[in-house]
């Protein structure tokens, strides 16, 4: 058969998309770090930038950590391996399955904690992403009498109460690190949770829930502006006017743009 230039051409294009395809995949026949199946890339630049976000706004310290939901696979979800917030890039994103085991962990360490995100994800089907984190602000409210309520508008999301999770009421002898290490843990944790968004870990910090990456983001950020402006205003002394029931739910229905903050957020903290 006689082979044309067009043929030719042809024929060199595929070669050269073969090769690139070859090329884009690691040595072990994976596909490359930073891309995940089934899931849009979009996605995990959105969890890197939550990251990103958090550390910079100072709710995420050297530890704690974001995820999301699998888009694809339920009850699966997305995290970043062990590595400081401030540092995390795409290649760090992960695959977890329904019992927090890596998919494709490639040499990748996994945060201890990962327990808490798969078992709130298993109990709580509307759950999409979850920021757990050491905030400093909240942390005075998970070990006293007093309990964390909204008292700024851009926290009315707390009118709904706010939970304490006491590590001790577990009998699990992983239980005395104060750390969410296994299943049963996090099964404690996820229950106590309810239907709040909002949950403090006695001496520890919070679990702050969301819809999306973005309003999970959203909720942490302000959940601690809202927590050290109520210490501030117990101590002027006196009664504290906190957002009721009724405003609350109002503001619940008229949540305003989440993207507005996400952008000037994700500006700051990545110049993008």
């Amino acid at each position: 058969m006689t082979c044309t230039p067009a043929s030719r051409l042809l024929a060199t294009a595929v070669v050269g998309i073969v090769a690139l395809a070859a090329a884009a995949r690691s040595a072990d026949g994976q596909a490359p770090q930073g891309s995940i199946p089934g899931v849009d890339s979009a996605l995990i630049e959105d969890l890197v930038s939550a990251y990103r976000i958090l550390a910079d706004q100072g709710v995420l310290d050297t530890y704690g950590h974001v995820s999301v939901r699998h888009p694809t696979i339920p009850d699966h979800y997305l995290m970043a391996r062990s590595v400081a917030p401030a540092d995390v890039t795409a290649s760090d994103i992960m695959e977890y399955d329904a019992d927090s085991n890596p998919v494709d962990p490639r040499g990748r360490a996994s945060v201890l904690e990962r327990f808490i995100h798969g078992e709130v994800y298993r109990a709580h089907p509307n759950v999409k992403a979850i920021v757990h984190s050491h905030s400093p602000g909240v942390v005075p409210f998970s070990v006293t009498n007093v309990p964390l309520q909204p008292l700024y508008h851009m926290a009315s999301f707390l009118w709904v109460g706010v939970p304490v999770w006491d590590i001790r009421t577990v009998k699990d002898p992983t239980a005395s690190a104060l750390l969410v290490r296994n299943i049963p843990v996090g099964k404690s944790l996820a229950a106590a949770l309810g239907d709040k968004p909002v949950l403090l870990l006695r001496g520890h910090g919070n679990v702050v829930t969301g819809s999306s990456v973005q309003q999970a983001v959203t909720y942490a950020i302000w959940t601690d502006v809202n927590a050290r402006l109520q210490l501030a205003a117990m101590q002027l002394g006196g009664p504290i006017n906190f957002i009721t029931a009724e405003e609350g739910e109002a503001l619940d229905k008229n949540p305003g743009d989440l993207n507005r903050g996400w952008q000037a957020w994700k500006k700051k903290a990545l110049g993008k």
